[in-house]
């Protein structure tokens, strides 16, 4: 909708601005300081992405004027059933080259197109009063834009309370595929390592003796990863290829953004064998956490020698060497975190028909094609009940 036509509501307005517009306003510093992707974050995945994601920010003020919020937000046309396996998405593919957008939509996503949501708060103790705003006008700025879905993306597990006047109006809350998450109280690897049990010990130490047995493996941190990002780039494709879920692909000038605009927060793990990059990881550094945010991996050596254990393990006790306290993982790949004693932290969509009369069926059906009720190791993990 053009920016200047607000949308009001008893306890304010909101109107949407771009990128451009939304760097002149002092709020958008102030609107997620205090998350590890900040306002710098999202202003990187606007400009580097190439997802197809239209970019907005709705600007929510009170009744007297004040700004409460800048909430990011963005449409994609959104792959229905993305995470289902088997035979019913071989039934849609087959369907699909008939008619390509069948059980696909046109989606209003609230949050991150790379990475996990936040409400933009420009003040402490507001995300009531936004989740409220939020509530009473994207139901007309998603059906003003053609928009059949409203959906937060990934919102962590402690929005529940805030956001709780979603569910209890018009949206569905399924749980997202959950990141993980490692608590670090110990003083070294080796501590850590003698937590683990007999059978996952045995598997690490053959695994280790593995590599120690090839040409040696270096590792260095950089903060800026932009003199490498034509090696490491390949890399990360290598791994992203392989995953069963894709949602956003990052790009070289996403990893060159964040070196040399964030390099408060981020840190690049680089390893080499006889010179050449076999890995690398890319981290954001925030408060007293690390949060691995994506892997690259030479899967000519990686497999052979292990290189995702490797990796970690270095990630790990270089963390408790900063004095990290808890070690976070995107999601998938869920087994071996499982065995190192990670614990799941659920991540939450919360959805909506635009169409106020197809709403209440679509909220029973949309349960159905949560992705996280197709992978049976999740419920392995002892706070599963928590999605």
């Amino acid at each position: 909708m053009p920016h200047s036509d607000a949308i009001q509501f008893p306890q304010g307005a909101a109107r949407a601005l771009t990128l451009a517009e939304v760097q002149k306003c002092d709020a958008w510093r102030q609107a997620l300081q205090d998350k590890c992707k900040d306002y710098r974050y999202y202003e990187i995945v606007e400009e580097t992405l190439e997802c197809g994601f239209e970019h907005h920010y709705l600007l929510l003020e009170d009744a007297s004027g004040n700004v409460r919020a800048i909430q990011p937000v963005f449409f994609v046309r959104q792959n229905l059933v993305e995470g289902v396996p088997g035979k019913i998405r071989s039934i849609v593919d087959a369907i699909r080259k008939a008619f390509p957008r069948f059980l696909t939509m046109r989606v209003l996503m609230v949050g991150c197109g790379a990475g996990t949501g936040d409400l933009g708060t420009c003040e402490e103790k507001a995300e009531q009063w936004v989740a409220n705003a939020l509530l009473v006008s994207l139901r007309t700025y998603a059906r003003r834009n053609k928009a059949s879905l409203v959906v937060f993306k990934d919102f962590p597990a402690n929005y529940r309370s805030a956001l709780e006047t979603l569910v209890s109006d018009a949206y569905a809350r399924i749980p997202s595929m959950p990141m993980t998450r490692l608590p670090l109280p110990y003083a070294n690897w080796d501590e850590y390592f003698g937590t683990l049990s007999k059978a996952t010990r045995k598997d690490l130490r053959r695994k280790f003796r593995r590599v120690e047995r090839a040409p040696k493996i270096e590792m260095e941190v950089v903060n800026d990863i932009t003199p490498l990002v034509d090696e490491i780039y390949p890399l990360y494709l290598a791994v992203h290829e392989r995953s069963p879920l894709k949602f956003e692909t990052l790009t070289k000038d996403y990893f060159r953004a964040v070196a040399q605009r964030m390099p408060d927060l981020a840190r690049f793990f680089i390893w080499r064998q006889n010179g050449k990059i076999v890995a690398f990881s890319f981290c954001l550094v925030c408060g007293d956490a690390i949060y691995d945010e994506c892997i690259g991996l030479d899967y000519s050596v990686a497999l052979d020698l292990h290189l995702y254990f490797y990796t970690l393990r270095d990630i790990i006790s270089w963390s408790l060497q900063q004095g990290l306290k808890y070690y976070y993982s995107n999601p998938l790949n869920y087994e071996p975190k499982l065995h190192l004693d990670c614990e799941l932290v659920p991540l939450d969509l919360y959805v909506m028909h635009s169409n106020p009369l197809l709403n209440p069926i679509f909220r029973r059906v949309i349960k159905y094609l949560g992705p996280t009720r197709h992978d049976p190791v999740l419920q392995r993990f002892p706070n599963a009940n928590e999605l």
